[in-house]
């Protein structure tokens, strides 16, 4: 007489991709042909469940109306001896509650789910082309853990598109408040050309460079966000503005700067040395400030720190850096735009006004994480 075991393995990586899962707010359901008591053992050693009562067979789903499955679809987390139906019905009253769902498969039944759930992920090893046909994404290697990475980079690069468009959206508001205050006072702070070198060469690098950061400690440890979220939301509306005010006031002064040093008193007229000093000044300052946009709330010191370098970031920085100098330096251009050479004092004292614009943003950062900290402890004593 014999006994012989048959066990289909749980990967080894998949057990933390479950627990990377929920620390980023994603719930993993398990939906499974298998008997429940052996989807139950499988579901407690991956921590997906706690209890057998958070499991239910299909007969039983069968049992439940729509609209009370409806209110108890969040009290299970595992499916056994499901149906295709009953793999539409769980997707279905996933989205009645206002959730984003992803459905794996690889089988024709699974293709009626994974082509009502939001995103549907096929299987490109063992998937059936009516499965990959209906899928929105397909996998490589069938593996769950690369899910839970592509979720990762997908926040990355939500994260880098709005990095680069509050970047660029703080530098154009600061031209435009410059341009305002400077006409209200009856001078010319920057001319046309000098507005278009600046956002073709000084804005441009850098905000490039930025979509190739890497994403943040933090991204898989925060809730998703949510689905009616638009591009602003989070604060980064009220960054824009405090930012691109901060680049403008910084360039006004530089001006009036400029301008004491030329004429030797403090007066509200047209100054070479002014024009030049305020285009310097706003030129680094962008480029300076593209090193806050590193991270939306976090210390862009701290990030450095920690051995975190954006080495395209750098070189766009260094890029603009000379670019910029040789438009100021270099006589054809100079005269070309229309400047002053300026000394290096007066460099130097443009440079540090650009420079500026890193300790106050850390500054406001430092306010913001606080206030956020102290918004969390409240709720969790509430």
């Amino acid at each position: 007489m014999g006994l012989t075991g048959m066990i289909d393995p749980v990967r080894p990586e998949v057990k933390a991709s479950i627990e990377e899962c929920r620390s980023a707010g994603i719930r993993p359901i398990m939906i499974t042909g298998d008997h429940k008591d052996t989807a139950v053992a499988i579901a407690k050693e991956l921590g997906i469940i706690r209890d057998a009562s958070e499991a239910i067979t299909g007969a039983e789903l069968n049992d439940i109306s729509d609209e009370e499955f409806k209110t108890r679809v969040k009290q299970y987390s595992v499916y056994a001896r499901v149906q295709p139906e009953h793999k539409v019905r769980i997707v279905n009253a996933w989205r009645a509650n206002g959730m984003v769902t992803a459905m794996t498969g690889d089988g024709v039944n699974d293709a009626p789910s994974i082509k009502s759930a939001d995103i549907g992920v096929g299987m490109g090893i063992t998937g059936t082309d009516v499965t990959k046909n209906v899928a929105d994404m397909v996998l490589a290697d069938d593996n769950f853990a690369t899910i839970v990475s592509a979720v990762g980079e997908g926040r990355r690069i939500y994260d880098n598109i709005r990095k680069s468009i509050q970047f660029l959206l703080a530098s154009n508001l600061s031209e435009v408040l410059s341009i305002f205050f400077a006409n209200l006072l009856g001078f010319t702070i920057l001319k046309p050309v000098h507005l278009l070198w600046i956002n073709l060469v000084t804005d441009s690098f850098p905000a490039l460079a930025l979509s190739m950061e890497k994403g943040e400690r933090d991204i898989m440890k925060r809730p998703p966000r949510k689905t009616s979220d638009g591009i602003f939301a989070g604060g980064v509306g009220g960054d824009v503005a405090y930012q691109g005010f901060l680049i403008s006031l910084l360039t006004l002064a530089a001006y009036f700067i400029g301008h004491f040093i030329e004429q030797g008193n403090w007066a509200i007229t047209d100054s070479t040395d002014g024009m030049t000093m305020a285009f310097l000044t706003m030129s680094l300052c962008e480029i300076f400030h593209s090193l806050n946009m590193r991270s939306q709330r976090g210390s862009t010191v701290a990030l450095t720190f920690r051995g975190s370098h954006n080495k395209y970031l750098a070189l766009s920085t260094l890029a603009s850096l000379v670019t910029t100098t040789a438009v100021i330096y270099i006589p054809f251009l100079r005269d070309a735009f229309e400047f002053e050479h300026i000394s290096f004092f007066e460099y130097a004292v443009a440079i540090l006004l650009a420079f500026a614009i890193v300790p106050l943003v850390e500054i406001v950062k430092a306010v913001e994480r606080a206030a956020i900290k102290r918004k969390k402890q409240k709720a969790k004593t509430q």
